[in-house]
C-alpha cells in the first residue's frame, strides 16, 4: 500500500471517529444558495460572479469561456446561463476546480456532460470518487458520476492560454484540503486562491481530506510570493484582497499555529485549546472562533501524532 493510500485511510478513519463532534458547528462558508447571482468586472476582461455558493471567476476567448470554480449544483444552470450571457460565447470549454468541496464543483456534472475540460489536482479527483462528510453539516458529498469528475489532473502545476493571457495553476500542498490549486491570470495580474484564503470570517480547515493549519500558513506564503502590490486576489468567499491583506492573514494564522502547537505539545485537547483563547486579539474582526480553533487543532494530529 502506498503512503498516499495509507494517509487517506488514516484520515478517513479519524473522520469516522469525530464526525459527530462536528455537528454542532455552523459551517463558516455556508451561504444562501438562492442568493441572486451578481457579476463584477475584473481586470483583463475577467468577471467575478458571486452568489453561487462561492466566488467564481470567468474569462473567455474565441473558443468559449473558462470558469474557475462552479458554485453549488443547484446554481449550475443559472450560473452557466449568466456566464454565456456576460461573455457572449456559446459554451464553457474549461472549468478549473480549486478543490473538491460542493461550492466549487457544483457545475462539474453539467459542464462535464457538455464536453468541458475539468482541471483539478489529482487528489480532488480522488475525493470526488467517494462519499465525504461535510464540515459542520450533516450528510455527505459524492461520489460524483464519472462525467462530473476532473478529466485533466495535475500533481503539481500547469498552464494554458486564454486569448492573450497565460493562465497558470499550481498546487498549494495540504492547506484547506490536500487538493488545493491556485489559478494565476498573468496578464490580468489576478490570483484566484480558492478557500485557502477567505474574506468573510474564519477559514474552514478540512483536515479530514488533508488540510491543516501549517499548510494554510505555507499556502499564504506561496500566494504572497506569486503576487505584487497591484495583484488582485480572489478568495474562496468574500470581497477581493490585496497582497498586503494576505500578509496580515499569514501573520495572524502563523501566530495562532504557534500557540496551538505549544498547547498540543503540552498534551492539551481541542476543548482545552479553545479555553486558552488562542485567537483572542482576532475575534472581534473574525467572529466566533469555535469551529476554526477546533478544526485547526485537530488538523495537527496527523502531523504531530500520526499513529494516534
Amino acid at each position: 500500500m502506498t503512503l498516499l493510500h495509507e494517509r487517506r485511510r488514516f484520515l478517513l478513519s479519524l473522520a469516522a471517529g469525530v464526525a459527530m463532534s462536528q455537528a454542532p458547528f455552523a459551517l463558516a462558508r455556508a451561504q444562501s444558495r438562492r442568493a441572486s447571482l451578481a457579476s463584477t468586472p475584473l481586470p483583463g476582461g475577467l468577471i467575478l460572479i458571486s452568489g453561487a455558493g462561492g466566488n467564481v471567476v470567468v474569462g473567455h476567448d474565441g473558443e468559449g469561456a473558462l470558469m474557475v470554480d462552479g458554485g453549488t449544483a443547484d446554481r449550475a444552470r443559472d450560473l452557466e446561463m449568466l456566464v454565456l450571457r456576460e461573455t457572449g460565447v456559446k459554451r464553457v470549454h474549461t472549468l478549473i476546480n480549486t478543490h473538491w468541496h460542493p461550492e466549487q464543483t457544483g457545475s462539474n456534472e453539467r459542464l462535464g456532460k457538455a464536453g468541458a475540460k475539468i482541471i483539478a489536482h489529482e487528489n480532488t479527483r480522488l475525493w470526488l470518487t467517494v462519499s465525504n462528510p461535510l464540515v459542520g453539516q450533516s450528510g455527505t458529498y459524492g461520489p460524483l458520476p464519472a462525467a462530473a469528475r476532473p478529466n485533466a489532473t495535475t500533481y503539481a502545476n500547469g498552464s494554458l492560454r486564454l486569448g492573450a493571457d497565460q493562465v497558470d495553476y499550481g498546487y498549494l500542498l495540504q492547506a484547506h484540503t490536500d487538493g488545493d490549486l491556485y489559478v494565476h491570470f498573468r496578464q490580468a495580474n489576478l490570483l484566484v486562491a480558492g478557500d485557502v484564503v477567505c474574506n468573510d470570517g474564519w477559514p474552514v480547515i478540512d483536515w479530514r481530506t488533508g488540510g491543516w493549519i501549517g499548510g494554510m500558513v505555507d499556502g499564504l506564503t506561496k500566494l504572497i510570493a506569486l503576487s505584487d502590490a497591484t495583484t488582485r486576489i480572489v478568495p474562496g468567499r468574500g470581497p477581493l484582497l490585496t497582497r498586503s491583506d494576505l500578509e496580515v492573514q499569514r501573520t495572524q494564522y502563523a501566530t495562532i499555529f504557534e500557540r496551538l502547537e505549544a498547547l498540543l505539545r503540552q498534551g492539551k485537547g481541542p476543548d482545552e485549546a479553545l479555553a486558552e483563547n488562542p485567537t483572542k486579539e482576532f475575534n472581534a474582526e473574525q467572529g466566533d472562533p469555535t469551529q476554526f480553533v477546533t478544526l485547526a487543532f485537530e488538523s495537527m494530529w496527523g502531523h504531530y501524532a500520526p499513529n494516534a
